[in-house]
């Protein structure tokens, strides 16, 4: 129910996800009076996999998270995540209110031992392969053990999807090693001692696409301004490339070539690709969807959730923490 425009994306999204994964089965949680006549547009043969958990009790955007413990328990948010904690559900999805989602989500599914904070990470594009930031909003303020933890939940979830290694680098205003907070120097000497992880040091913000790291570590507020201001300068270069270079494109070469390269570069740069913000550190898989995500972005959201749940994330990073505490 939650985002700018609930379940006109949320539904369709849906619909589109069963079509792609025939695998997959989903529950609607929420208001089944508005979720109902959306239906109809779903394929008979998908019908069968999409099922609806009504609740008219929603989180509003503006909720304080504190409040929503006790006056929001009949919600959709608390049910869907009620839903992961009692097995019902593999994962939940939510384009809601973030501190919401974070605190229910900790209530209800706790962390992992040797976690203290969950944070949420974001894929972000690169010129060879996807990387992940995190923390990019959980957490506005963060000690060196919890961007240590960061590290090793990043790491863990890069290593799942990837098939390889992850270099693990932390973002800093330089690479110098007495540059940056107090809490990110303490970082880096705690990640230096640690064999379990490959860090490659200080990642500057503009060397995060360059493919240096395959995990970039840093606290919330850092990671949120991070992620919201690359989403704005890669749609910048979607609007110059159909609005400018597009045109001069067409008149000087023909058409189907010149609309093949603007597409695959506006794929490449396309903040939708990329939405799906996983929860890391909670005993169980929840995603965070952008709030003004589209029917594409809120389908990668759906994705990331089953690409946690096959790749079994959460018991990855018990297990990693567990080996590193015994180690340590």
């Amino acid at each position: 129910m939650g985002g700018d425009r609930g379940v006109g994306v949320t539904v369709p999204a849906a619909s589109r996800i069963l079509a792609r994964r025939s695998d997959l089965e989903l529950v609607l949680v929420g208001d089944s009076d508005r979720i109902e006549p959306l239906l109809s547009r779903v394929p008979a043969g998908n019908r069968g996999k999409l099922r609806v958990l009504h609740t008219d009790t929603a989180v509003a955007e503006d909720d304080r998270p504190g409040s929503v413990l006790r006056s929001a328990r009949e919600s959709s948010m608390f049910l869907a995540a009620d839903m992961v904690k009692s097995g019902d559900a593999q994962a939940m999805v939510s384009a809601g209110n973030s501190g919401a989602l974070l605190m229910i989500g900790r209530h209800l599914l706790k962390t992992i031992p040797g976690i203290h904070k969950p944070a949420m990470v974001a894929t972000i594009p690169g010129a060879s392969k996807q990387s992940f930031l995190l923390d990019v909003g959980a957490n506005p303020e963060c000690d060196a053990q919890h961007l240590f933890e960061f590290a090793v939940m990043g790491s863990v979830l890069a290593e799942s999807l990837n098939r390889a290694p992850a270099r693990v680098g932390l973002l800093n205003i330089g690479a110098e090693h007495y540059k940056g907070t107090e809490a990110v120097r303490e970082a880096a000497e705690k990640l230096e001692r640690c064999p379990a992880i490959d860090y490659v040091g200080f990642i500057e913000a503009n060397e995060i696409y360059h493919g240096q790291a395959d995990v970039v570590v840093c606290d919330g507020f850092v990671g949120n301004v991070t992620i919201k201001a690359s989403e704005g300068v890669a749609n910048v270069i979607r609007n110059v490339l159909y609005h400018k270079a597009g045109p001069a494109y067409f008149n000087r070469i023909s058409r189907f070539f010149s609309a093949s390269i603007i597409n695959s570069l506006t794929m490449q740069v396309n903040p939708e690709r990329f939405n799906g913000a996983c929860l890391l550190g909670l005993q169980g898989n929840v995603v965070k969807s952008h709030g003004n995500a589209s029917v594409l972005g809120f389908c990668h959201a759906i994705l990331e959730a089953a690409n946690e749940i096959d790749n079994q994330v959460p018991r990855l990073i018990a297990n990693k923490v567990e080996s590193i505490m015994a180690t340590a």
